[in-house]
């Protein structure tokens, strides 16, 4: 058994975390997700931490191996999702009687469509990751020797970027699913003005007119 289970990494703002069970094809297990847990609460305290990069030790996976079961599903929460051409997501629970977990019921059905996801759950299908891609579970399929190099290119792009930004983006994707087109208006209009007040957003604006790289600080 592997005795660490996730294996962390900081350089220029971006926190790796390697899921280390590549016997297992990175399943979840209790050690796996408390470690996880831990490093994501190191990563919150930290200011220098603008970016996690998720990864996975073995073959090809979100950005390194095969995902099984909440594995899978832990890459289905990343925001960005790029996967090695040799990949597969399984969802395999229903093999030994069990539901997907780790948020996997909620994910899958706002990723790929009610549908797809019931099929997907209830089948225990495993899909290649170009099919992945075709159902909009990944955003990107990338060649296996090129995974990594890609997956920290994107990493620091976003680490070196506005992160409020990013945050009241995702908040903003996130209510649209049960929000009103008015609540969703009213919700952007207030996000805008406080993103608008920003040391970030006088420093883009700044950094437009000089035609220069902005140097955002997320305040």
């Amino acid at each position: 058994m592997t005795e660490t289970p996730v294996l962390a990494a900081l350089a220029n703002g971006v926190l790796s975390l390697t899921l280390n069970r590549p016997e297992r094809l990175n399943a979840m297990n209790n050690l796996l997700i408390a470690a996880m847990n831990r490093e994501l609460e190191r990563a919150r305290a930290d200011d220098t931490v603008r970016a996690v990069l998720l990864t996975g030790t073995g073959r090809g996976f979100c950005a390194g191996a095969d995902l099984a079961g909440g594995g899978a599903n832990f890459a289905l929460a990343c925001d960005i999702v790029l996967a090695a051409r040799s990949a597969r997501f399984d969802q395999a629970f229903v093999r030994i009687s069990l539901m997907p977990d780790l948020g996997g019921t909620w994910f899958l059905p706002h990723l790929v469509g009610d549908a797809r996801a019931r099929a997907l759950a209830m089948l225990g299908t495993s899909l290649t990751a170009e099919q992945a891609e075709r159902m909009g579970m990944v955003w990107q399929v990338v060649d296996d020797a090129s995974l990594m190099a890609e997956a920290t290119k994107l990493a620091r792009r976003l680490a070196a970027g506005p992160t409020l930004s990013y945050a009241a983006i995702k908040q903003a994707i996130d209510k649209a699913a049960t929000n009103t087109l008015d609540q969703q208006l009213d919700l952007e209009r207030d996000s805008q003005r406080a993103l608008g007040q920003s040391a970030d957003c006088r420093e883009g604006v700044a950094a437009f007119l000089a035609k220069r790289p902005a140097q955002f600080t997320g305040r």
